[in-house]
């Protein structure tokens, strides 16, 4: 997980592979600063979305993948620009072909894992592999400025990159708040019953419920204090969020309740939303 050009590098007890459909498979990193990772497995070649931070991490991966299956791992989705969920991608397919939104790939430009990048259309992007449907989506602005996520209906799976983590806050990019909020809200229109989150335990629509709760919550509290003519440091003061107590924060790497007010007040500046005029203000 990247907050602020950093990695948290906190490693949990043991990587986990769960099969959550016949031919798809959940990886969860026990290293907490390396992405998970989905991968689909089929005759025709293999599909893998994100592939960890670095090529230690990357090896870890493929050795879960290639005691599955020894078929030639062919694509590969890069949920985001941030280095987490990319690093290892000539280690986990240097003959693959990368998948990612058209910002990511700006982000990446000279990165040589990019060479054969393609971008999907403003619609998205649906692959067949091995019979099963992969839809690649684009919600717009959320975690970054170009985030995708995977959804394999078939399987009523998805991968959603950072845009959700499981029980905890998580860190911001240059993205949009309230967007995010629409974004998540589509995924849990999907008829989902295996999410596979940026990081942490694989979840399901309990806990993506959870966090979007947590983000319009937040979103709610902030607009109204910034509308009432509050500066940024009030606001963070005020916030009242004890119903999401439970969701990790990590005040070293900007991802906390305070953090998160913040990245959102500064996108009210920054479109110039209205304010109220307070007397004596």
């Amino acid at each position: 997980m990247v907050f602020s050009g950093l990695l948290i590098l906190a490693a949990s007890a043991f990587a986990s592979v769960d099969k959550i459909g016949p031919d798809l498979y959940a990886y969860i990193s026990e290293n907490d600063g390396s992405a998970n990772s989905t991968f689909l497995v089929s005759e025709q070649g293999i599909l893998v979305v994100d592939t960890g931070v670095n090529a230690e991490e990357a090896r870890k991966l493929l050795a879960e993948i290639r005691k599955v299956s020894a078929a030639p791992i062919r694509w590969i989705i890069n949920t985001h620009y941030h280095m987490d969920h990319r690093g290892g991608n000539d280690v986990i397919g240097p003959d693959a072909i990368v998948i990612s939104s058209a910002y990511t790939r700006g982000k990446a430009r000279n990165s040589p894992d990019y060479a054969l990048n393609e971008t999907p259309g403003p619609g998205g992007l649906t692959l067949y592999v091995g019979g099963h449907e992969v839809q690649i989506r684009q919600p717009g602005p959320a975690h970054t400025m170009g985030d995708v996520v995977v959804y394999f209906p078939d399987e009523h799976a998805i991968a959603t990159g950072d845009i959700f983590l499981t029980n905890s806050c998580p860190a911001m990019d240059e993205g949009g708040m309230e967007n995010w909020i629409v974004a998540l809200d589509k995924i849990l229109a999907l008829p989902v019953d295996h999410i596979v989150p940026g990081h942490f335990a694989l979840a399901t629509r309990k806990e993506l419920g959870v966090f979007r709760a947590y983000l319009a919550e937040l979103r709610d509290q902030v607009a109204r204090m910034y509308q009432d003519g509050l500066s940024l440091e009030e606001t963070q003061k005020r916030l009242a969020l004890k119903d999401f107590a439970t969701l990790r924060q990590f005040p070293q790497y900007e991802a906390t309740f305070a953090d998160n007010a913040a990245t959102y007040y500064r996108q009210l500046e920054k479109r110039k939303a209205p304010r109220r005029k307070i007397s004596g203000r």
